[in-house]
C-alpha cells in the first residue's frame, strides 16, 4: 500500500485486508493488523482503515483516534512520523468536512507537519498532495489551489502506477472541471475513475463514480447510471452514508467529503447490515483485488 508503508502484491494478509475495504468492511480489516500494531507501517496502516472508515460512515471516529495515537506513538523516523500527521490531517479534516466538530486549523496545521517531514521523493507525497487537494477546496474554498494538489497529485500516482489514487485524482479533477462547465472533461475524468474503480473491485468507491458521471450525462442514460448506484448503495448497507439523500432524491451529486473517497475493518454504518465481504454485486464477478494505496 503505497501512502501506508505496506507492500501490495501477493501478500495474503494484504489482499484479505483490501477485500474487506473494498466492500466497506473497515474494521475487520483493521482487526487482521492488531497483532502487529506496535509495527509502525503497520499501526499506520490499521489507523489509515479507521480513518477511512469516519469518512464513509460518519461514524468511530474514537478507535479512529486510538488507532492514531498509536501510530503516532510507535513512529520511528520523518518518514513514519509525515505519515501519521497526514493521517491526523485526514482524520482532522472528515471531521469538519462532515460537520462533526470544526478541525479546520488542526487539519490545516497537520498536513502541513506532514509536507514538512515526508522528503520530496518520499512515496507518500501524491496522497498528501491529494489531501491538501482538499482541504483546499471544501474548506478554504479554493478551488485553484484545489486543481494544482489534485493534478500534482494524479502526476505522482501515474508515476508510482496506483490506480486506487488515480481514481480519486479522476474524480476531483472531473467535479472541479463539471462546476467550471467543462463537460466533456469532466464526463472523461468520471468515466475513468469508475473504470479504475471497476477494475479494483473498489465497491464502495463505485456508486459516488457513477453518481457523478451520471451529472455528465443526459436521459435516460443519467436515470440509468443514478439506478445502478442506488443498487450499490444498499447492496454496501447504505455506505457511503452521504451519498444517500442525493441517491434518495434523484439529484446531481455533491463533492464527495472523501473524493471518492476518499486514503484506510467490519461494522457498518449505525442500524445497517454489514455487506458480505466477499460477494460481489449481482449479476457482476469481483476481480480478484490487489492492494492499493489508501487515500
Amino acid at each position: 500500500m503505497s501512502g501506508s508503508g505496506t507492500t501490495a502484491g501477493d501478500d495474503p494478509l494484504q489482499t484479505a485486508v483490501w477485500r474487506l475495504r473494498s466492500r466497506g468492511c473497515w474494521t475487520d480489516a483493521a482487526a487482521l493488523l492488531t497483532s502487529r500494531a506496535a509495527e509502525p507501517a503497520v499501526a499506520l496502516e490499521r489507523a489509515g482503515l479507521l480513518v477511512e472508515r469516519c469518512l464513509f460512515t460518519c461514524d468511530g471516529w474514537a478507535e479512529a483516534e486510538d488507532a492514531l495515537r498509536t501510530a503516532e506513538a510507535v513512529a520511528g523516523d520523518d518518514e513514519e512520523r509525515g505519515g501519521a500527521a497526514s493521517e491526523r490531517g485526514r482524520l482532522a479534516y472528515a471531521a469538519t468536512r462532515l460537520g462533526v466538530r470544526d478541525r479546520a486549523d488542526e487539519a490545516r496545521s497537520a498536513l502541513g507537519r506532514a509536507a514538512a517531514l515526508l522528503a520530496p521523493t518520499s512515496p507518500r507525497r501524491p496522497l498528501l498532495d491529494f489531501r491538501r487537494g482538499l482541504v483546499a477546496e471544501h474548506i478554504a474554498d479554493s478551488p485553484q489551489a484545489a486543481r494544482a494538489a489534485y493534478e500534482r497529485a494524479h502526476a505522482g500516482a501515474s508515476a508510482q502506477e496506483d490506480p486506487l489514487l488515480l481514481s480519486f485524482t479522476w474524480q476531483q479533477l472531473a467535479g472541479i472541471a463539471l462546476r467550471e462547465g467543462e463537460v466533456a472533461a469532466a464526463r472523461n475524468g468520471f468515466a475513468e475513475c469508475l473504470r479504475l474503480r471497476e477494475e479494483l473491485g473498489y465497491l464502495i468507491g463505485t456508486a459516488p463514480a457513477l453518481a457523478g458521471l451520471a451529472d455528465c450525462e443526459e436521459e435516460p442514460e443519467a436515470g440509468r447510471l443514478r439506478a445502478e448506484a442506488r443498487r450499490l448503495f444498499r447492496l454496501l448497507g447504505g455506505v457511503p452514508v452521504w451519498l444517500g439523500s442525493q441517491l434518495s432524491a434523484g439529484v446531481p451529486a455533491q463533492p464527495s467529503p472523501v473524493g471518492t473517497t476518499a486514503p484506510d475493518a467490519t461494522a457498518a454504518p449505525t442500524g445497517t447490515t454489514a455487506p458480505d465481504a466477499t460477494a460481489a454485486p449481482a449479476g457482476t464477478t469481483a476481480p480478484e483485488p490487489t492492494a492499493p494505496a489508501a487515500p
